[in-house]
């Protein structure tokens, strides 16, 4: 298993008083900080793609549709890049099972997903990766071939992943897709849902997992939407 879901398996069991919060989050300055970031920046005013500044406002924090949206340290998130499939034709979904997309994005954010009621054993995360329009609808395209290539799985950093199956296609954003994939560790299967959205150059992905009922790792719809509604 990759580090950044690993952040997402420690649910939380509090309380859901305010599903508005995460949209109600103080938002991050939108002056760049860093010499990567100010870089980031022109390129992304060069090719049309959402900046750095921008695309952290538009993550959702805090509480929201029963799920604690939470910032992903970046030293989990780079633990997960640079992810090689073998065979090469399964990048793209090697990329998302590290945190990124196969054409490496402008910008990209990342949140833990933590349920907010005992009952709800669905945890995971969800990342943003700016891109022109260009560059994430090739994503998409590209991640459609992969699934279609690699239905037996792949590996990666001694990583093994099974069973891949496109799941469904809803209606979200410019276009959609939903697979799911199982990451074999030892004796311990654990299988893996993806919702990967394209709304123009943005991809927003969602991974999920459920270890009682692998039927229900999906990330609920109206939590991509909520996501989808701030972009």
């Amino acid at each position: 298993m990759l580090a950044l879901p690993l952040v997402a398996l420690a649910s939380a069991c509090s309380t859901d008083k305010d599903d508005d919060a995460a949209r109600k989050s103080p938002a991050p300055t939108a002056s760049p900080t860093s010499d990567s970031e100010k870089k980031a920046t022109v390129e992304a005013e060069r090719i049309g793609a959402v900046p750095p500044a921008e695309l952290r406002r538009a993550a959702l924090n805090g509480k929201s549709n029963g799920f604690q949206w939470k910032e992903v340290p970046e030293s989990e998130v780079k633990a997960g890049l640079g992810m090689k499939a073998d065979p090469a034709e399964c990048q793209p979904l090697a990329s998302l099972a590290g945190g990124t997309t196969s054409i490496e994005p402008v910008s990209l954010v990342h949140r833990s997903l933590e349920p907010t009621e005992a009952k709800n054993a669905t945890v995971g995360s969800m990342w943003l990766a700016s891109h022109s329009k260009k560059n994430a609808e090739r994503v998409m395209k590209d991640l459609h071939t992969a699934l279609k290539k690699c239905p037996k799985g792949f590996k990666t950093l001694g990583l093994t992943y099974q069973s891949v199956k496109q799941l469904d296609e809803p209606d979200l954003g410019d276009e959609a897709v939903v697979y799911r994939l199982t990451n074999v560790v030892g004796k311990q299967s654990m299988p893996m849902t993806f919702t990967v959205v394209r709304k123009g150059g943005l991809i927003a992905a969602f991974y999920g997992v459920n270890m009682l009922d692998e039927k229900n790792s999906r990330i609920p719809q109206p939590v991509v939407e909520a996501q989808l509604e701030q972009l």
